[in-house]
């Protein structure tokens, strides 16, 4: 059974993975990311450019699919070794959010539609992710 992922992750994170072929999500934790199976779809949404920097992106910036079953250790830094998953990303366009809060079902509360990205990772239905996916490819 194929199933559907959201990740939230900086653009600038993001143009970093698409380029290398990854996804690191929730500060590197190893969890979320074995949830996922070979074959899942995965949407990026960057609520900033930078992880520390206060300008606002709110966009979905990339989509892919898992590639494998692996998930493995990256040394970025002598004290910061994430986890990682391979992502077949394909070319697409950014897509702002704003004009589909009102359709994406997981988002429940419109007012406070940031909420559920602080999780980092988490499923969404195919039909969110067709809804999104054709914004974007």
């Amino acid at each position: 059974m194929i199933r559907y992922w959201m990740a939230s992750v900086s653009k600038e994170h993001t143009e970093r993975g698409v380029e290398g072929s990854f996804i690191q999500v929730c500060h590197g934790k190893k969890t979320p990311l074995q949830r996922m199976k070979k074959g899942d779809y995965i949407i990026v949404y960057s609520s900033k450019i930078k992880m520390n920097s206060p300008e606002k992106l709110q966009s979905f910036t990339a989509i892919g699919k898992v590639m494998d079953e692996e998930v493995y250790s990256f040394q970025m830094t002598e004290t910061f070794i994430p986890f990682r998953r391979n992502i077949e990303f394909y070319d697409c366009k950014e897509c702002s959010i704003i004009p589909l809060i009102d359709q994406l079902d997981f988002i429940e509360n419109k007012k406070f539609w940031g909420y559920p990205f602080r999780y980092g990772h988490f499923e969404i239905s195919e039909k969110d992710f067709n809804l999104i996916a054709s914004k974007m490819i």
